[in-house]
């Protein structure tokens, strides 16, 4: 496995302790951003392709992975978090870093900008945009916040293959064992749980209920930031009506790749997305 340094930081409000994956390298900078149930692990089948020509810097958010969990549950929304990552660049002294944000994480990216126009020179969206399709949202909301936990290891894997099996055709039973160690964790009693806390499902909880909020002017506020959009040809939470209106509404470079065989959300090893990826950062990040 690639090595990282393990780097630990105070969240932005000042009282949690929060961690991130360091991937030491000259290269320039990127910052990458976990879904909503996920943690820094998610990233280490792309990690190990960029960590020689980037230095990756990928955190837990709060309440995830090796963060601190926070006491407020109302506190695990994207404004908190994009102050947390600042918080995080700070520590680390970096400034312009590109963006790589998977699903949550690409909706951090839209608020980071907003709250720091231009600072940031390539950003990445995975399987994300401004409208979420409510079938995805639904998905999510059948399986956030359970708080089951599990045996042993293969329960696990049993257990991520049932939430994700639809989007990963073809997986197969070592697939769903990584998988399963990439995103839960032991406790103390030795069973295996999903590494985030419980709570976060207390903001997801009535989304379907409400109408979504108008994203489309953070969208627009990118300017002319070149973007890539990765799509997983599967998916149920972006669809390629909201990313034919995402190009359309961007006045800078835009860059959209389907990704065969992916639902939500992919994993970036993937051909079709290594390569975007690589080709896109390739001339914006010196």
């Amino acid at each position: 496995m690639t090595q990282y340094r393990e780097h630990r930081y105070t969240s932005a409000c000042g009282r949690l302790e929060l961690f991130a994956r360091d991937y030491p390298s000259n290269g320039p900078p990127l910052l990458l951003m976990h879904g909503l149930t996920r943690n820094s692990g998610d990233f280490e089948p792309l990690a190990q392709h960029l960590c020689k020509d980037y230095r990756l810097i990928v955190p837990d958010q709060r309440g995830r992975g090796l963060s601190q969990d926070d006491p407020d549950a109302a506190n695990y929304r994207p404004d908190v978090y994009a102050k947390d990552m600042f918080a995080l660049l700070e520590s680390l002294g970096v400034e312009t870093p590109g963006l790589i944000g998977t699903s949550m994480g690409g909706l951090l990216a839209l608020v980071m900008n907003t709250m720091k126009p231009g600072s940031f020179p390539a950003i990445v969206f995975n399987d994300v945009g401004p409208v979420l399709d409510p079938a995805g949202l639904a998905r999510i909301g059948t399986y956030v916040g359970g708080g089951k936990s599990f045996a042993d290891w293969d329960e696990a894997a049993t257990a991520c293959a049932a939430i994700n099996g639809d989007a990963f055709p073809g997986f197969d039973r070592a697939d769903w064992q990584a998988w399963a160690r990439r995103t839960c964790r032991t406790l103390p009693d030795g069973r295996i749980a999903f590494a985030y806390d419980i709570a976060i499902a207390d903001g997801f909880a009535d989304i379907g209920d409400e109408p979504q909020p108008d994203m489309w002017p953070l969208w627009e506020a990118l300017g002319t930031t070149p973007v890539l959009v990765l799509r997983g040809a599967l998916s149920d939470l972006l669809t390629p009506e909201t990313v034919a209106e995402m190009k359309t509404r961007h006045q800078g470079p835009f860059t959209h790749v389907d990704v065969p065989d992916r639902g939500h959300a992919p994993l970036l090893d993937e051909p079709e997305a290594l390569n975007a990826i690589r080709t896109f950062l390739k001339d914006r990040m010196t």
